[in-house]
């Protein structure tokens, strides 16, 4: 079964196509990624739940980690153990 023949205008940007175009000259659009001759489209008819239309900035921000000043504890321990081994060291050959 052999492809329809693309639309005469291109559906993103409306430039004027060849009639065997397989993709838009000036915006790349092709029946994959956007030619589509009537306005019907996939997701038509799909039953999205109210947060699909929400701002996703609110969400975004109450997902994130909070960070806090400082170092964290075991850094402290990390490095009270190097000091211990390095006077440690240091003691033993003197």
């Amino acid at each position: 079964m052999s492809e329809p023949p693309p639309p005469d205008e291109c559906a993103h940007c409306g430039t004027s196509l060849r009639r065997h175009a397989r993709a838009c000259p000036e915006c790349g659009a092709d029946e994959r990624t956007g030619w589509r001759e009537s306005s019907d489209t996939v997701y038509d008819g799909l039953d999205l739940p109210d947060s699909a239309y929400a701002d996703d900035n609110a969400s975004e921000q109450s997902r994130r980690p909070t960070l806090r000043a400082g170092i964290a504890w075991y850094w402290y321990v990390v490095a009270a153990l190097l000091v211990a081994s390095l006077v440690l060291g240091i003691v033993r050959f003197h």
